[in-house]
């Protein structure tokens, strides 16, 4: 296509130096027979000629060698020209190009998503920390987002991110990736390894936007290590995400009969469970994955590494403690004081060594998770994206805690289980 625009199909796509590990990561999968939305990628050339042409290679290294005070104006003055410069023509004109060979005559719409060069990368997933756009539909939109994902590389929760792994935003660099939107009955996730040595999938109505951001409890399907359907534990999936023409991705209540009915039959989580072992194979360990599902059946978005430790030996005393049944993060088993909150606003009252009880695990919960011994949240699934950083850190977590914010006692003492799933406290 050009210099800086490889279609998914190429082999060329799959060489992670150039178009990030996650775009990498879709090349493999497709190119190794799984059904993909395809699509293309920009390289992370492109963002650095970009930073180069507005004369902000200097800014760029300023920005991340000076205190945070000093950094800032640095720091925003980046974001701003990431978002608001014009797109050097070199760009710009081959990536028009690829965007209307990719959307033909159809007024398809797609999927504009960041590809960091270090993000996808074993113990450094950047779950959530960067920007997906879904339903983009037209050139000047198409354009918009492809810089909102250059400038989401110095966005303050990717920097925050960035400083607990000593990485530098300039020590990467953001490629692009973008696919035709896949028109989901369903989505979700996958972990290709449990601590019992089975498998999990989780799925949702539409989108999986409302699992990634911790807005639903997905239905949960373990597997055997053979891929077997053994256990069906339906979520409550009370709303979902579309996308259509000439509209924002919107937000529809699921139809009650529909709020805890099961998105997959058992050949199609079985399915899911086949498709992690190739996925496996590619990447010659454990992986977490993300699917949707149209009427043309299952595609795969994303395979990233997957952390994992061994079951914890939890402390039997507590046993004797009510315990809440939810979907574990997978890792880490850990005690505290609770600290119960129900907006953002109250993050500060978490202390180190607390247990944060919420009701949502979104991604913006990740700035606390360096100082919390546990993580307990009324929505949510394994594979959200807060769950994938958890995972990162080793900090036990568990989601889909029914009612865990009233049932729990503010300032008592909690123990997380986040293989098992289970909460347990001490009643005041």
């Amino acid at each position: 296509m050009s210099d800086y625009i490889v279609s998914l199909s190429d082999p060329a796509a799959e060489d992670a130096g150039r178009f990030g590990p996650k775009a990498a990561n879709q090349a493999a999968l497709d190119h190794a027979g799984l059904p993909t939305p395809g699509g293309f990628c920009l390289s992370a050339e492109a963002y650095l000629d970009q930073v180069e042409s507005l004369g902000l290679t200097e800014v760029a290294e300023k920005a991340v060698s000076l205190e945070f005070f000093e950094a800032r104006p640095y720091i925003s003055q980046l974001r701003i020209a990431m978002f608001d410069a014009p797109m050097i023509d070199a760009i710009k004109e081959p990536l028009l190009q690829a965007y209307r060979d990719l959307t033909g005559e159809t007024g398809m719409l797609v999927a504009v998503r960041s590809s960091s060069l270090m993000e996808d990368t074993e113990g450094s997933s950047f779950a959530g920390q960067f920007q997906t756009y879904l339903g983009i539909e037209n050139e000047k939109d198409f354009l918009t987002t492809v810089q909102a994902c250059w400038g989401a590389l110095w966005s303050s929760r990717a920097l925050r991110y960035m400083d607990g792994k000593n990485i530098k935003a300039t020590d990467t660099a953001m490629s692009v990736l973008v696919q035709p939107l896949i028109h989901a009955i369903a989505s979700g996730g996958g972990l290709s390894q449990t601590a019992d040595g089975g498998m999990s999938v989780t799925a949702t109505w539409g989108l999986g936007e409302s699992i990634a951001q911790g807005e639903v409890v997905p239905d949960r399907y373990d597997l055997n290590a053979d891929g077997k359907l053994v256990d069906t534990q339906t979520g409550r999936k009370s709303h979902t995400i579309h996308c259509a023409h000439h509209s924002v991705p919107t937000t529809k209540a699921v139809a009650e009969d529909q709020v805890s009915e099961a998105c997959l039959s058992v050949a199609q989580a079985e399915q899911l469970g086949a498709m992690m072992k190739v996925a496996e194979g590619l990447k010659g360990g454990p992986v977490e994955i993300e699917w949707a599902m149209d009427e043309a059946g299952i595609k795969m978005l994303q395979a990233r590494p997957l952390h994992t430790e061994p079951a914890p030996a939890p402390d039997q005393i507590w046993e004797r403690h009510p315990g809440i049944k939810g979907q574990g993060a997978g890792v880490g088993w850990g005690t505290g004081r609770a600290c119960v909150i129900n907006c953002e606003c109250e993050l500060g009252r978490v202390a180190p060594g607390d247990v944060l009880v919420t009701k949502v695990a979104g991604p913006a919960l990740s700035q606390v998770l360096p100082k919390v011994a546990g993580v307990v949240a009324e929505l949510g699934g394994s594979t959200t994206h807060l769950a994938s950083l958890a995972r990162e850190r080793g900090i036990p977590m568990v989601l889909g805690v029914l009612d865990a914010t009233t049932r729990i006692p503010d300032g008592g003492q909690v123990a997380v289980d986040g293989v098992a799933g289970v909460v347990r406290w001490i009643p005041a």
